[in-house]
């Protein structure tokens, strides 16, 4: 099949950017013709087109009629949608917050996923029918995070993984813990001014890794202990007691329960076993890899094309889009809206101290993102 995704962005190493190209790649090796829509190209989009597959920052400039398009984000889903009249769509909603997360609605956006609870209960919220609305869980490549030797039976060293982390945030409550318990730590993504492009050789040389979602998923196929860990607060360390509670939720925002404090990590790290931390790595690579996944989602386009076909749906019509009226009108407010990112932030803040100016943005922003009626 050819299958267009879209994203909002291809520039970090994070959530999303991570699921297409690894969605886009194995799409490839199991025969398919994907391609990548997205509004800002960055290092990722560079990775994809090294390895041939078509990569775009406007879906005007790719001639790739697609058979499907798997959309992530609002906008780049419709524009996608727009400019592709013959092609059904699927949406799949990768957070319960942020704006570029709100479910689209077209006529041609058949079925909606949610990769955890909440964001199926987000789609839910926002009127899409519960008919209509499924649960796809994430995945992990398993032959790039192929498992380590086995646990020490005390812990030595840690890992916090993740983009969010700084001292600003919660790395010094971590910090503490750690160095009370004796252990070294140390802390890879972003927000810490070290991204690596390769986590799986480094993930192996730790025994405990704090992090959430798909870098939580990463550290438990290579076997690492994981704390559930992040922004949001501190979640338990998972085990195989409590890993079919917590995949439903992605390993993400909803298991993160407690605050961020040295005493509260210090808990979660009296709950290592080396031996379960070992069966945990087994339970994930048993139902979360990438190659089982992605058929599932072939399966799933083909039966999407089927539905469509099958219902004689209206091609090419805007006629549940509500507040666009026309593709003219919305190529219009979403060219508004990326210049307004493109403008540094400093700028940006005079433009909404401005009385007239910032109301005419928000009005484009409230356009963009109400839904249809």
């Amino acid at each position: 099949m050819r299958v267009l995704i879209t994203n909002y962005c291809l520039t970090t190493r994070s959530g999303t950017e991570l699921y297409v190209r690894d969605l886009a790649l194995e799409l490839r090796r199991q025969g398919h013709t994907p391609a990548v829509y997205a509004s800002w190209l960055g290092p990722i989009a560079e990775e994809l087109s090294a390895a041939g597959i078509p990569v775009t920052d406007s879906p005007a400039r790719l001639d790739f009629p697609p058979d499907i398009i798997h959309g992530h984000h609002r906008h780049e889903t419709l524009a996608a949608v727009l400019r592709f009249p013959s092609a059904p769509a699927l949406f799949i909603c990768h957070s319960h917050i942020g704006w570029i997360e709100k479910p689209p609605f077209h006529s041609r956006i058949i079925r909606y996923f949610g990769v955890s609870g909440l964001c199926v209960e987000r789609l839910r919220a926002s009127g899409v029918p519960s008919n209509r609305i499924g649960r796809l869980y994430n995945f992990v490549d398993l032959q790039r995070f192929s498992p380590r030797p086995p646990l020490p039976a005390s812990p030595r060293r840690a890992l916090v993984f993740s983009n969010y982390a700084t001292n600003q945030t919660y790395l010094p409550a971590v910090a503490e813990a750690c160095k009370r318990a004796g252990m070294e730590l140390s802390a890879v993504g972003a927000g810490v001014g070290n991204s690596v492009e390769r986590p799986e050789e480094i993930l192996g040389q730790y025994d405990i890794v704090f992090a959430k979602g798909r870098a939580a998923m990463e550290a438990m196929a290579v076997g690492n202990a994981v704390i559930l860990c992040d922004f949001g607060g501190v979640g338990p360390m998972v085990a195989s007691s409590n890993f079919e509670r917590l995949r439903p939720m992605n390993f993400g925002f909803q298991a993160l329960t407690e605050t961020h404090t040295p005493e509260n990590v210090l808990r979660k790290i009296a709950c290592y076993d080396a031996q379960d931390a070992g069966k945990v790595g087994e339970q994930l690579r048993s139902c979360a890899g990438l190659n089982h996944a992605v058929a599932e989602l072939a399966g799933i386009y083909r039966q999407t094309v089927d539905e469509y076909q099958s219902r004689g749906a209206v091609r090419g019509g805007l006629r549940d889009m509500g507040c666009f009226a026309t593709e003219a009108r919305f190529r219009l407010i979403y060219g508004a809206l990326r210049l307004w990112r493109s403008i540094p932030q400093e700028k940006r803040q005079a433009i909404n101290n401005h009385h007239g100016l910032g109301a005419i943005k928000r009005g484009i922003q409230s356009v963009l993102c109400g839904r249809a009626r």
